[in-house]
């Protein structure tokens, strides 16, 4: 039997839009850079106007602040890669850089899930007990469960980096997406991918849908305390404050979900193109937009902090 010829790949050639003609890259070029300077602007705002007023150092705010930080992190590792491919008509990317955009991405991707699970139990603590949540949900507990969330990011990464690329990528070394992600890298691959196939399985019954079972038991809990209100003012302002953090889980799961478990028959790349751009460029934009526009208490200290910018 004739030995089949596989040239094994040791670079990517990221190849996404240049099916569009060049009167469109230059428009995309300009929403993607606009969409990325606004991220970082969003981002860094809510991290320094929580760090200057003193009204917003409660636990829910440390742990908003440690949203936008991943959030930053998590967009900068692929929009500016978007922004190349878009510049140049592709981009070609060496094994290891691709290796490393791939951990990255996981991570920050991870990390930004542990964070929402871990705002939706300090939500479920400050309306089921909200004299004593200063006491329960302490400085300390927070720190130790942000770093807990960033070493379990860690492993979720290094777990799914390494499984993706112990396998042999042949034939073809292009990608048609912006970055490196799981759904082109398995395009590419030869040989056996049982591997992978169950890492894929492992990251989404542990990692997506865990956060989320925490994140549906603690909402479970505060509608059952919110029900107890007798008043319905007392209801609607008390249920608001979670409405901002609602948004953003919905946002940020609802995505990836649709990516990573759904059925692999029919799927084409510019679908998995377009939500990749959504959850890796457009919802790190709107969480601090989310949180800003329907928060008083930020908007309160916006007008507070720059009220003191103007007086200087």
């Amino acid at each position: 039997m004739a030995e089949t010829n596989l040239t094994l790949v040791t670079e990517f050639v990221l190849v996404a839009f240049t099916e569009c003609p060049e009167w469109a890259l230059l428009p995309l070029f300009l929403l993607f850079l606009i969409i990325y300077l606004v991220t970082l602007l969003g981002n860094l705002g809510m991290i320094i106007l929580i760090r200057m007023d003193r009204r917003l150092h409660s636990p829910m705010y440390f742990l908003l602040s440690h949203l936008s930080l991943p959030d930053i992190c998590y967009s900068s590792v692929t929009v500016p890669q978007t922004l190349a491919v878009l510049w140049e008509r592709g981009a070609a990317l060496s094994y290891s850089r691709c290796a490393a955009q791939f951990f990255l991405f996981t991570f920050f991707g991870s990390v930004d899930c542990y964070v929402l699970a871990l705002m939706a139990c300090d939500r479920h603590v400050a309306v089921r007990q909200p004299l004593l949540c200063a006491s329960i949900v302490a400085r300390a507990a927070c720190l130790r469960s942000v770093a807990g969330a960033f070493v379990a990011g860690l492993l979720s990464a290094l777990v799914r980096t390494v499984s993706a690329f112990t396998l042999s990528f042949c034939g073809s070394n292009e990608l048609d997406f912006a970055f490196c992600d799981l759904p082109p890298l398995s395009k590419v691959t030869c040989g056996e991918s049982y591997t992978q196939e169950v890492v894929i399985i492992v990251f989404a019954v542990f990692v997506i849908p865990a956060c989320v079972a925490v994140i549906l038991v603690s909402y479970l809990f505060i509608v059952v305390a919110v029900m107890q209100i007798r008043s319905a003012g007392g209801r609607a302002k008390t249920f608001s404050t979670c409405a901002s953090h609602l948004a953003a889980v919905t946002l940020f799961f609802g995505t990836p979900i649709f990516m990573y478990l759904r059925d692999n028959s029919g799927r084409s790349s510019e679908g998995d193109r377009a939500v990749s751009v959504l959850y890796t460029t457009v919802i790190p934009m709107l969480n601090p937009l989310t949180y800003s526009l329907r928060n008083q208490e930020v908007k309160g200290a916006l007008r507070r902090v720059l009220g003191r910018v103007r007086l200087f």
